[in-house]
């Protein structure tokens, strides 16, 4: 599972898988670039990974907003020279209503921040990579996009099309030398479900029997996941849907 590349950027990784992911890469020596609207959250990843003798940055980014993606890109390599990796994680979920009591502030926020913020960070992602001749992309989608997710349609729907992204994207670049897969977890363990479960105890009990396994993932697991993407061991994967679920979708 090498990794020989030089330089990697996280979307939303402030917190959770994005700061897990983060960690593993500056584990392996890669300067990572920290990208997120949490400031203070992604400061706190940057001085963690500078803590342990790693090498990284903060750069503030709203995906959903072209020039600042695209200024975070030409920053990533005015910084560090390259972009060799990137995993695009920023994503919201903001719903649990059916689909006839859904808004459409609700619907524009979630497609904003999950399709479009995905899409503006190939577009210029892919734009480096050309350049350079290679790269390796992984998006965060989740079991959501590989099934139905009850009163979760527009979240499901949003994944659904980061898998869209993902497989065009991998095809059109596949003679280039860049690889475009993604990671699909189902239930994991960060500060956002710890937070449901201890406003309703009920769903800690339910949700680890959701999971053939018997409980959530970790974010550690993802964040292994998309370092094997990531790398020379997976020199031959592209357009690929990666779940990390337990074996959920195997029911």
């Amino acid at each position: 599972m090498k990794l020989s590349g030089q330089v990697a950027l996280i979307t939303g990784a402030a917190r959770g898988i994005g700061r897990a992911t983060a960690l593993a890469f500056a584990e392996r020596g890669i300067k990572v670039v920290i990208a997120d609207i949490n400031t203070a959250g992604a400061e706190e990843t940057v001085k963690l990974i500078t803590d342990a003798g790693g090498t990284a940055c903060f750069i503030h980014c709203d995906v959903r907003d072209e020039e600042q993606v695209k200024q975070l890109v030409a920053r990533t390599v005015e910084i560090y020279g390259s972009l060799d990796y990137a995993f695009n994680n920023a994503g919201i979920e903001m719903e649990n209503q059916r689909v006839h009591e859904g808004s459409l502030s609700s619907f524009e926020m979630i497609m904003d921040v999950n399709v479009k913020g995905v899409w503006l960070c190939m577009k210029y992602q892919l734009q480096q990579m050309l350049v350079q001749g290679k790269g390796a992309i992984v998006n965060a989608a989740s079991v959501a996009g590989l099934g139905a997710a009850p009163k979760m349609a527009v979240y499901s729907a949003s994944k659904h099309a980061v898998l869209g992204l993902t497989r065009s994207a991998a095809i059109e670049y596949a003679r280039k030398n860049i690889r475009v897969n993604a990671v699909c977890p189902a239930v994991i363990d960060t500060a956002m479900y710890q937070r449901v479960c201890e406003m309703d105890p009920r769903i800690a009990q339910r949700m680890p029997e959701l999971h053939p396994m018997g409980r959530v993932g970790r974010v550690e697991e993802v964040a292994e996941t998309v370092m094997y993407l990531c790398s020379e061991g997976a020199g031959f994967t592209t357009g690929h849907a990666l779940a990390v679920d337990g074996g959920m979708t195997a029911i």
